[in-house]
């Protein structure tokens, strides 16, 4: 796992801008803290930053490909290549001789061999430039999830790519702005594929691969969720998601550094931990780590509320007991929380304010605890996405709203919308008219519905819950894995999500609403494909989200910091607030949420610290 940066100019000779591209690639540190390298040519620059996971010696990059003594293609990657050994195999088959014991050596021979058709036989997360010096040609190519983020800024001769936009925002021809569409995808809660918030910006989108060559810029799909009939009997069902889990935990153990698990004692995390376990155990490398978060005094004395019925602790507790892992809480204060240092360390991870706040420092924390004891985490991420776990998937409102269904369970909870406690309560009407919010929403809901597959002869339910499906994978999904890889890069620590295996992907959205919730709940298929290895509490426990602190002093930090914002003449997001609503939530008289007081807070710091112009 890696960062990655470059710059292709068709009008520059780029070996002279060394300095510019190591500006550049030194925003990537933090992603890669073991080692750094560039590679320079006439028309191309690729820059590199290393966490060393695996061939620790062997796998420096940039990375090339020489004959007769001339390079005829070079990387820079980002990711894991899961399948690599048996490439590495068929390769050798074809004629290919290997230097190192690297993934990324064999990504490049793919691509040699089997041209830009090679992305069609990888299976993991990865972010790649492939710059070829004889067609003076770059590829850029993200994995079929978009686990792993890319981005790149078009100029009139070339572009720029890396992996998070504070690379490309380091070049000196590059400012930060943000017009209404995209301060409209920052408040969205929708995250549109190949958006990237500042103007001029682009996401490659998950599944694609952008050429670069002299001429402009193309865009090819290599990857989308297809519908297909689904043949398969319950009995059956069940054993190959269990067959495909087996198989892709396994193949995402692999590692030459220490390894963990994240445990919530949810039944996605749960599952993960439980199999890893077994299978390290096994194989005579166990027991498996595993480490949790939790909130000083919060299981102790945790109140139920409409989202979390339980606390975490005892949950991940009695699977770490269950399946012998060797378990740790990280336990967090409220003085860490509200860090400023930590709370400008999570900005600078996101290069965005999203209001989540105290949920994005407090898993920012996390990964930094569990950095200091392992290089690689395996996560139940993206499981509620692959089997339909959330409550609003079982929401008859929010199903047959005609919106993104996440939207209408989050406004019936108060987390989003104007409404005193939403998440834009504080945000100027003026402001949130010009962007024109709902409007945006309901164009990218329009957008999205237009592209879901569908099978001929499907129930109406079967077809809902099919663009359902869709809507997550495609939309939500990209919010929470750009989530944890920021977070987690930001302190050097690689996670995996095995959920997002393609395989299991293309397989389970094919399988009928009726056979995912065969016995009355939320991920039936998960559940009886893994209940061997849970025990009984872990298995029937309800769905909690990512846990969130109590502690009162948090609520009372926050509007200190609202005070001080709205007392500062020089706020550059004050003009931005509606004024009395955020006096009052400042005052704590009004019944604005912390997400909104979240909101408001990051915005501030993210003019302060990026100097992003608004275009509004």
């Amino acid at each position: 796992m890696c960062g990655i940066t470059g710059w292709i100019s068709y009008d520059k000779d780029l070996t002279a801008e060394r300095e510019v591209l190591d500006a550049m690639n030194r925003t990537m540190s933090c992603r890669g803290p073991d080692a750094d390298g560039l590679w320079l040519d006439t028309h191309a620059a690729l820059g590199h930053r290393r966490l060393a996971v695996i061939d620790i010696e062997g796998g420096t990059q940039p990375m090339s490909v020489e004959r007769d003594g001339r390079t005829v293609l070079v990387t820079t990657y980002s990711g894991e290549i899961y399948n690599y050994r048996e490439l590495r195999e068929e390769l050798g088959r074809r004629g290919h001789a290997f230097r190192t014991s690297s993934d990324t050596e064999v990504a490049l021979h793919a691509c040699l061999e089997w041209g830009e058709g090679f992305t069609e036989r990888l299976n993991g997360m990865y972010a790649f430039a492939l710059w070829d010096p004889r067609e003076q040609q770059l590829l850029l190519v993200r994995d079929r999830m978009g686990i792993k983020p890319l981005y790149y800024y078009p100029t009139p001769d070339g572009v720029l790519f890396g992996s998070e936009p504070k690379a490309i925002l380091a070049h000196p021809s590059v400012r930060p702005a943000v017009d209404a569409e995209g301060l409209a995808e920052l408040l969205a809660m929708v995250k549109t594929p190949g958006h990237a918030v500042y103007k001029g910006m682009r996401e490659v989108r998950p599944g694609h691969v952008v050429r670069v060559r002299r001429e402009g810029l193309t865009e090819r799909r290599y990857w989308a969720l297809e519908a297909r009939e689904h043949t398969d009997d319950r009995q059956t069902t069940v054993r190959r998601v269990r067959e495909l889990l087996d198989d892709i935990v396994d193949r995402q153990l692999i590692a030459d550094v220490p390894l963990c698990t994240l445990l919530s004692g949810g039944l996605d995390s749960s599952v993960i931990t439980a199999l890893a376990a077994r299978r390290l155990a096994a194989s005579g490398r166990g027991p498996v780590r595993s480490f949790s978060v939790d909130f000083a005094g919060q299981t102790e004395h945790f109140t139920a509320d409409a989202l979390r019925g339980t606390p975490d602790g005892p949950y991940a507790h009695a699977l770490a007991e269950h399946a012998g892992s060797d378990h740790q809480d990280i336990v967090l204060d409220t003085a860490a929380l509200t860090d400023p240092d930590h709370r400008d360390a999570v900005l600078r991870a996101r290069d965005l304010p999203f209001g989540l706040g105290e949920g994005d420092t407090s898993l920012y924390l996390l990964f930094q605890e569990i950095r200091r004891r392992s290089t690689v985490a395996l996560s139940g991420e993206s499981a509620d996405e692959v089997f339909g776990g959330y409550r609003w998937f079982h929401d008859q409102d929010a199903v047959r709203a005609d919106t993104f269904p996440w939207l209408t369970a989050f406004r019936h909870s108060g987390f989003t919308g104007t409404d005193a406690g939403g998440l834009e309560a504080l945000i100027s009407r003026d402001l949130l008219a010009k962007v024109d919010l709902d409007g945006y929403r309901d164009a990218r809901y329009r957008q999205a519905l237009a592209e879901v597959p569908h099978i001929e002869g499907e129930s109406a339910t079967e077809r809902r819950m099919r663009e359902i499906s869709y809507l997550h994978l495609t939309r939500f999904v990209q919010f929470l894995l750009d989530r944890k890889d920021r977070a987690s890069m930001a302190v050097g620590l690689e996670v995996r999500v095995p959920f997002c295996d393609h395989r299991l992907v293309e397989y389970v959205f094919n399988t009928p609403w009726s056979l995912k919730t065969f016995d009355g709940r939320e991920k039936s298929l998960l559940r009886a494909a893994t209940l061997d290895v849970l025990p009984e509490s872990v298995a029937q426990r309800v769905k909690s989200p990512y846990p969130s602190t109590q502690d009162p002093r948090y609520a009372d930090a926050l509007r200190d910091r609202m005070r001080r914002l709205l007392a500062d003449p020089g706020s550059p997001a004050r003009p931005l607030l509606e004024k009395e609503a955020a006096e009052r939530a400042a005052r704590g008289q009004g019944h604005e949420s912390r997400q909104s007081m979240e909101l408001a807070l990051g915005i501030d710091a993210w003019l302060r610290q990026y100097g992003t112009e608004l275009l509004i």
